[in-house]
Formats: C-alpha cells, sequence, structure tokens
C-alpha cells in the first residue's frame, strides 16, 4: 500500500494558501445537498461541527456525554500556543514550526506542522472574538507565558482552566448551529462501529446509552473527533470514559492506524496513592513556569520538604538541562523523574514523586500574584493530597496522559478509508513523537476552524454520491453485528468486571510500554495481553441489561477495544527499533542517558492495517523529508 500525503509542492510558506486556491469549491447554493456526521464534540469537534454548519452544510453531531460541554477538552489546564510574539521576545510562525518539529523528535510532516503554525493566530482572534476570557496584562494586551520546549512565551491562557474557557467558545458557536437548526445535536450516542457503502465512509452506527437502542445515521462524510487512547494504560490524566472505540472500529474497516507507540506521559501529575485509585489528576505544566523541580540529594532521606536544607536539595532538571530548567519538553522530564526515583529518592509515600516547589517564586513576586495565575490548581491540588501547596511544596509523578498517535490521515486530514476525516488528538498529524506542551488545543482548533471546513468541501466537489438511506443493507449488517457484540458480552456471566480487566491490561502497559520500553520486556507483553484477552470472553461479568442504561456494558465494550487495540501499540514500539521523543527504547540511548534516534532506518511514519483479532497488523510507512529543517541531535542543554 501506498501512503499518499497529498502535500502539496511549491515553498513551505506558501503550501497552505496555494492549497486553498487550488482546491475544488462547492457553490454556497449547493453545500446544504451535503451532510457530515461529527462524532465527538471536543474541541475539534465542536468547532467543525460549527464551522460546517456556519458554511451551509447540514451536520449531524454526536457526543456520548449529556452535553458538549462534558468533553474531555474541558480539562486542558495550561493554555494554547500561537506565534503572535506579544512580549517581542522573539517568536515568530517559524520559531513556533521549529520548536514543534523539534520537540516532536523529528517524526512529524513539515507541511502539517508548518500549517498548523500558520494558523495558530487565527485561532486566538477567533477565540477573542467568542469572548474567550483571555488572561491580559497590565497594558491591556493579552498575556503569555512559557511552557516546555520553547524559550519563548507564547501560550495563551485562563488561569487554569483554558480548556474548559476555549470549549465554552466553541460550544457557543455550536449552540448557535444548533439554535437556528443548522446542526441537530445527538446527546448520550456512542458510536460502535462505521458504515462503508461503495468503498466511502457513509455514516455510523450507534448505542443509545440510556434506552441501548441501536441506530444508524448516514452521511455523505464522517468526521472523527474522538480524542486520544491514554486510558490504555488505565490509570491516566483522561477522563474514564475516554477510550479507543470509535478509532479502533475505524482500524479494523480499514483506516490505518499510525505511530500507536507515541504515547505521552505528562510530568506534572499527582502521584497514585493506593490501588483503589481509577484514574490520575494532572496538574498544569505552566506550573513549571514558577514551580522548581527537586528531590533530596540523599537516598532515604525522608525528613518534611520544608525541613531539608537547599545544600541537600537536587534540581535535577536545572542541573541536566540549564538552558531549559524546569521548562524541559515532557518526555525529558518525565524520564528524569522516574530516574531520581528509580534511585531511591523518591518522595511521597510510595517513593514516585517529586516536589514541585513555589517558595521562591512567591517570595519573588508575592503570595498574590502566584494566587492569580493558579489559584484554582493550587485549590484542586489541596483538595485532593490535603497539603497547602503554598506553604508545603507539591507533590508530581509522571502519569499517562496524550497520544501523539492516531489513524492515519493525509493533508486533508482524511483517513485511508474516503470519506473519513479524523480531526484533533485521533489522527497522528502534528506532534511527532512528543507533544510540546499548549500545543493539543491548538491543533484540535486549528482542525475544526480551519482546516477541514476548506478540505471537506474538495472531497465534496470531487466526488459523486448517491443517494443513501440507513434502509441500506450494509447499515443493517453493521447494526446486526454490533447487536451479536453487545449479546456476547452480556451473556458471558463470568466474576471478573471490565474494570478489573481494564486495570490488569493498565499494569502490563505500564510495566513494558511506559516511560521505559525494551525488546524483551514488549515480547512478555505481547504474551500477556492475549492471555487477558481469552479470559475476559471467558469471565466477564456484566449487571443489567442491554435495553437500559448499563455503564457496565458501556465499560465492557471499550475495554475490549482496548484489549486488541494494545496488542497494536506493543508491535508498533517492538518494530520501532530506536529512541525517540516519547518512545523510549533503553537499548538505544547516548551514554548521558538522551533518547537516541535511528533516521537512516525509521524516518517515517509507520501505519497498521488490521488482518484480525491476535494477528500480527501489516506495517506500511511513510517516509518522512525534511527539506526545510535539518535533523540534529535533540538538545535542551
Amino acid at each position: 500500500m501506498t501512503l499518499d500525503s497529498k502535500i502539496p509542492s511549491g515553498p513551505l510558506k506558501d503550501k497552505w494558501e496555494k492549497y486553498k486556491f487550488e482546491m475544488k469549491l462547492v457553490n454556497a447554493a449547493n453545500k446544504r445537498k451535503y451532510k457530515a456526521i461529527v462524532v465527538g464534540t471536543g474541541l475539534a469537534g465542536a468547532s467543525a461541527a460549527a464551522s460546517l454548519a456556519e458554511l451551509g452544510y447540514v451536520v449531524e453531531a454526536f457526543t456520548y456525554n449529556d452535553s458538549p460541554r462534558r468533553a474531555h477538552s474541558i480539562a486542558a489546564q495550561g493554555g494554547i500556543n500561537a506565534a503572535k510574539n506579544y512580549p517581542n521576545d522573539g517568536d515568530s510562525i517559524w520559531r513556533l514550526f521549529y520548536d514543534t518539529i523539534k520537540g516532536g523528535d523529528f517524526r512529524a510532516r513539515e507541511a502539517n506542522v508548518y500549517r498548523l503554525a500558520q494558523v495558530s493566530n487565527n485561532i486566538i482572534d477567533q477565540c477573542v472574538a467568542q469572548g474567550v476570557p483571555f488572561a491580559r496584562e497590565y497594558g491591556g494586551l493579552l498575556d503569555n507565558r512559557s511552557f516546555g520546549g520553547a524559550q519563548v512565551s507564547r501560550t495563551f491562557y485562563a488561569r487554569g482552566q483554558t480548556g474548559q474557557q476555549l470549549l465554552l467558545g466553541a460550544y457557543s458557536a455550536l449552540s448557535r448551529a444548533i439554535g437556528k437548526k443548522q446542526v441537530t445535536m445527538h446527546v448520550r450516542k456512542e458510536m460502535l462501529d462505521l458504515a462503508i457503502i461503495d468503498g466511502k465512509a457513509r455514516g455510523i452506527v450507534t448505542r443509545d446509552l440510556v434506552n441501548g437502542k441501536i441506530e444508524s445515521f448516514w452521511a455523505d462524510a464522517v468526521i472523527l473527533a474522538t480524542g486520544g487512547y491514554g486510558n490504555v494504560f488505565f490509570l491516566s490524566t483522561n477522563a474514564q470514559a475516554c477510550n479507543v472505540t470509535a478509532s479502533y472500529r475505524a482500524y479494523k474497516k480499514g483506516a490505518l492506524f499510525a505511530n500507536p507507540c507515541f504515547t505521552q506521559i505528562h510530568p506534572t501529575c499527582i502521584p497514585l496513592s493506593g490501588e483503589h485509585q481509577s484514574k490520575l489528576t494532572l496538574m498544569s505544566e505552566s506550573l513549571r513556569n514558577d514551580g522548581r523541580i527537586w528531590v533530596p540529594k540523599n537516598k532515604g532521606d525522608k525528613r518534611r520538604p520544608n525541613e531539608i536544607p537547599e545544600e541537600d536539595r537536587d534540581y535535577y532538571l536545572e542541573r541536566k538541562y540549564p538552558s531549559y530548567g524546569n521548562l524541559a519538553p515532557r518526555d525529558i522530564s518525565s524520564r528524569s523523574a522516574k530516574e531520581v526515583c528509580d534511585e531511591g529518592r523518591g518522595v511521597s509515600a510510595t517513593g514516585f514523586g517529586v516536589y514541585l516547589d513555589f517558595a521562591d517564586s512567591i517570595k519573588r513576586l508575592g503570595k498574590k500574584v502566584i494566587e492569580e495565575r493558579y489559584g484554582n490548581l493550587f485549590e484542586m491540588y489541596e483538595r485532593i493530597v490535603g497539603e497547602d501547596p503554598y506553604t508545603t511544596p507539591m507533590m508530581i509523578y509522571p502519569a499517562s496522559h496524550y497520544a501523539m498517535g492516531g489513524l492515519w490521515v493525509d493533508y486533508n486530514l482524511m483517513s485511508t478509508i474516503p470519506g473519513l476525516h479524523v480531526l484533533g488528538e485521533a489522527n497522528f498529524s502534528d506532534h511527532g513523537a512528543n507533544r510540546l506542551g499548549a500545543s493539543a488545543l491548538m491543533q484540535g482548533l486549528a482542525d475544526g476552524y480551519f482546516v477541514i471546513p476548506y478540505t471537506i468541501g474538495d472531497y465534496f466537489a470531487k466526488n459523486k454520491f448517491d443517494k443513501v438511506t440507513t434502509d441500506h443493507p450494509e447499515f443493517k449488517k453493521v447494526e446486526a453485528e454490533v447487536v451479536e457484540k453487545t449479546n456476547k458480552l452480556l451473556s458471558i456471566k463470568g466474576k471478573k468486571t471490565p474494570t478489573m480487566f481494564h486495570r490488569e491490561l493498565g499494569k502490563v502497559m505500564w510495566e513494558y510500554c511506559g516511560m521505559g520500553r525494551n525488546e524483551a520486556g514488549l515480547k512478555k507483553a505481547l504474551e500477556l495481553v492475549p492471555k487477558i484477552r481469552e479470559e475476559f470472553w471467558q469471565n466477564l461479568t456484566i449487571t443489567g441489561e442491554g435495553n437500559d442504561l448499563n455503564i457496565s456494558l458501556e465499560k465492557a465494550g471499550r475495554v475490549a477495544d482496548f484489549l486488541e487495540f494494545a496488542e497494536v501499540l506493543l508491535w508498533d514500539a517492538l518494530e520501532r527499533d530506536e529512541s525517540c521523543g516519547a518512545h523510549f527504547r533503553e537499548e538505544h540511548q547516548y551514554p548521558d542517558g538522551e533518547a537516541k534516534r535511528d533516521d537512516e532506518h525509521f524516518a517515517h511514519v509507520a501505519a497498521w492495517e488490521y488482518t484480525g483479532v491476535g494477528k500480527k497488523p501489516n506495517r506500511h510507512t511513510e517516509p518522512l523529508v525534511f527539506e526545510n529543517v535539518q535533523l540534529a541531535v535533540r538538545s535542551y542543554k
């Protein structure tokens, strides 16, 4: 299979503008003849649905939540990047592009990343026009702060609730379209499969999570904006409902899955306190602007943090990465935390934690300034941990957070299934092997507001669509398959809950495919995961019925997909025999412990093709060509 990325010709800075002119258009009066389904109503989905509706297309939007406002995008805290250079500290579109390419360890497409940097400024203007209350500095201009992997301040923020405010902006635009009957909104409906007719994505099959009804919906194109798969590790910063089902079911229908092993570990999370926990809590990376990270210099030092004098503290990020210090990129910061904890210098009851200390910043800036910047985050920490971070350093530790991998898409954001477009975290396109902080919100809104409205029009204009209804045999076939799988889950009558299997899978994935990976561990995981999956289909218990609100059934379906998808992730990690970004193969590192890439053999996207449950999928590659940046050892020292 040849993967055609459809990257336009010409100079990098001109590609997107040139491409927009060359794309075919749909006449304004004809847009109402085309219908698009948007699955997911987070930042990418809500912005796409609102934008397409405003253009005149017929849109149906779906969420498994009771409102689009419940999308996990609301949990993003720290900010959104853009290259406006308000602080006048040397930022530019080119620098944002380069920082993103370098941050991803040179494993992303130049053209996609440059387009992202180009439209970033438009996003801020759009959101301000919607009333998003970004922080402002004393002169009234929008304020900026720094994030990891950058030496400029380009991150726009609204205290520690930026994702919430941006989502409310997109939600207001979506609500306006719903009110004008331009968008039909379906809540509490989960996509369980994709319908492909004449080789094109023409609709979806859903389960109503309130009454259990299986339904079909047709369209001329389907857009997946369903987020990432970080919950494959069980414990993560993701909401518990976040899952891989929509993407994985599309993968089973022919959409290639790209770079699934590129999963991000966030360095700034509240440490695990015990086996009872079902998720972890994110503390925004923005805290690293003013917090200093350290551990005791001496192994086994169990004194309270305020009792440990300066000479007995190791500010290890400042020591190892003097140019970036506490704002080193997430993958590097996470591995560094793991190293000091593995040495026996970790804090917290479990020994898996490091301190994030604000004493110096409070002394320098005053408590009021810190409170204005991070007050809601400090309050959240105190409620969970029971300690006041204004007087006692926070404890943090890395946790599974974001998925850089996702369904493969071309420059148009279309997967290998014609008509199936994939936006935001659900696709693989912009972050390479490691996402820089504050770039997820940027990508989701770029895809929804400024890319898909152009590229989907080109798809509609270039293709003919026979009239299809949900009476088509393909819809009936897919519905029957969904019903059969649901009944199979309900019929097992075993003794272990879906959460038990999910926790078991997560432990295997974290142990053998977490912050550090090696050949022996990955092969071990590939032996263990099929055994967990086999027991799942023999010993699962689900209470309740299928034709009712049944959270246990919802969870079981998602865990079933995780148990299959985990093998794809493991195969990808095993076959990528190099270290790059968040994918750290312990066999490939420099003497100082930094990741060692293999550009000769792995400067490509790996895209996997489904061949059956339990079978090794076929691996296809898309070469990454770097014409504008020079491949270099990624250094933040």
